[in-house]
């Protein structure tokens, strides 16, 4: 059928909301937040308050849905900071145990990277730094190479390795060629190097979300990674096995990795705090993916090895 939907004004649309039975104190409180945030956006908040379609529970108030917009803006940035902590962290693993292994100007190597008709990562390493080189505004350390030295043609692996988004690496580590250097890499973490590539891709899509401020609490991922089986290291329970979809299983790797990177950090105590900040209501946390009991009651995963810190 065609979409023939006019725009409304925002008075009109906290019109709507109210006719569908929102409740609202302040009518103009909540245009000046339809002002800021689109209607649109905060629709894929509200629909969790509905059991029938554009029919609001009864008792639902906006503040429920500005609420739950707030955690999960409030949950986006952790992430994207943790996920930050995480890429210099494998950068740095990337840069030292290849460098060591093959040399300062190792990217450069086309032996070292699996080729297809598609992708070339040699090359595309090779492009990016020239493309810095030419930039009106390069990175200084890029400036400096090139003011400074002549041979080699490109800098060397610390300096080019800085340049690469988080997206950029996990296509470096997939495209490795040989086994040995991807093990080289994912044991400094405790995973098996095929583990190691799925996260790293799959974190790249969760970063994207973050970054482009989409909607995570509630978050089917597209890009599924793998369960982890076998590691001497901390890990979780069993029971999110069925949840690696899930966002809270993507949080549950996150905390893994740090616990290697910045064992210091505070991430779990950040995660716990605005889980229980009341911005979220207790029946729509386990829509993050953390399984229930037949009774409905959260799985206590504070308690699981990983974060519990046993």
């Amino acid at each position: 059928m065609d979409y023939n939907k006019p725009p409304l004004t925002f008075s009109q649309q906290v019109d709507l909301l109210q006719q569908r039975g929102l409740m609202i104190q302040d009518p103009d409180r909540c245009a000046d937040y339809l002002k800021q945030i689109s209607y649109y956006r905060l629709s894929a908040y509200a629909l969790v308050f509905q059991q029938q379609k554009d029919q609001f529970n009864r008792g639902t108030t906006f503040q429920n849905i500005l609420d739950l917009y707030v955690f999960d803006r409030e949950l986006r940035l952790l992430v994207f900071d943790a996920i930050e902590r995480i890429e210099v962290g494998i950068k740095t693993q990337l840069i030292y145990q290849l460098s060591h292994k093959y040399g300062s100007h190792w990217y450069t190597n086309a032996q070292l990277f699996k080729k297809t008709s598609r992708v070339d990562v040699c090359e595309e390493l090779k492009s990016l730094v020239v493309h810095a080189k030419h930039q009106k505004n390069p990175e200084t350390f890029i400036k400096h190479y090139f003011d400074r030295y002549q041979q080699p043609d490109l800098p060397p692996a610390w300096m080019t390795i800085e340049l690469l988004t988080f997206g950029q690496i996990s296509r470096l580590f997939k495209h490795l060629k040989d086994n040995d250097d991807k093990r080289l890499i994912a044991d400094q973490f405790g995973v098996h190097h095929t583990v190691f590539a799925s996260w790293l891709h799959s974190l790249t899509y969760i970063r994207n979300i973050c970054g482009h401020h989409g909607r995570l609490w509630n978050r089917e991922i597209a890009i599924e990674p793998i369960w982890l089986k076998k590691t001497k290291k901390r890990w979780i329970n069993p029971a999110f096995q069925s949840k690696t979809n899930r966002t809270f299983y993507s949080l549950c790797i996150i905390q893994f990795l740090l616990n290697t990177i910045n064992p210091s950090s505070s991430f779990k105590e950040k995660l716990n705090a605005l889980m229980n900040a009341n911005k979220c209501p207790k029946g729509y946390i386990k829509l993050m993916g953390i399984p229930t009991d037949q009774q409905g009651r959260l799985h206590p995963w504070l308690k699981d090895p990983l974060w519990a810190g046993e």
